[in-house]
């Protein structure tokens, strides 16, 4: 797909930053989500960019992400396609809708079921940093407040199907309650992660439970049960 105006931004930290921000830490699911996330930028033809830890600037979520859509403007591109690395059904086909949709609507989203989105697609003319920095980032209130003030402005706004973005163990599981456009590679993993989690949480459970009946006995009170 040739389109010299537009330009995709992969917004995503690397697997060694993910796991000291993410509620589970497997490199390996980072590793592979990152791949595939380059993979599916470049099957689309269009040019893109990556801003990973080490090129994003600002303090807060919000003003790194906002100054790395700016640097992508300045380049001289007039509409920006963001996607992160942890949307495991994300695919080309959803970039190329995005731009495809670009053509007749302002704002393209992608929503993402926490609340947020998973892809933004962005015109230049309508974007103004300002007004980026004072959004609920990282908030379950980010697809509804963004899309209130796409309205507030009058932008016209069109999504995409909604996708699970990966933050936590119970957001892999929902992932692989909808497995069937899944890769078999991240299928596989995110498998094989989600049953060694619960081996070591089992673990820990009958561990917490024998400290408990061990620290009781070496006391020397005697036990009651009732049944």
């Amino acid at each position: 797909m040739k389109n010299g105006k537009t330009a995709i931004l992969i917004f995503a930290n690397s697997a060694e930053k993910e796991i000291t921000t993410k509620s589970f830490s497997s490199k390996r699911v980072f590793e592979v989500l990152n791949n595939k996330t380059y993979t599916i930028a470049k099957n689309t033809g269009l040019p893109f960019f990556i801003h990973s830890e080490t090129q994003q600037i600002g303090q807060s979520f919000g003003e790194r992400f906002t100054n790395a859509i700016q640097s992508v403007y300045n380049k001289g591109f007039d509409a920006v396609i963001t996607i992160g690395n942890d949307t495991p059904h994300l695919t080309s086909k959803h970039i190329v809708k995005a731009v495809e949709k670009l053509k007749i609507h302002d704002i393209v989203l992608g929503p993402s079921t926490d609340g947020g989105f998973y892809l933004m697609g962005l015109k230049k003319a309508h974007f103004n940093a300002n007004t980026f920095l004072k959004l609920p980032w990282q908030t379950s209130k980010l697809n509804r407040s963004f899309t209130k003030l796409v309205a507030s402005v009058k932008l016209s706004v069109t999504f995409l199907e909604s996708l699970t973005d990966i933050d936590t163990i119970s957001d892999i599981e929902t992932v692989l309650n909808h497995s069937k456009t899944l890769s078999r590679t991240i299928k596989k993993l995110l498998i094989k992660y989600t049953s060694l989690n619960k081996i070591i949480t089992t673990r820990l459970d009958i561990g917490s439970y024998c400290f408990v009946i061990n620290h009781y006995l070496n006391k020397g009170s005697p036990l009651y049960f009732s049944y």
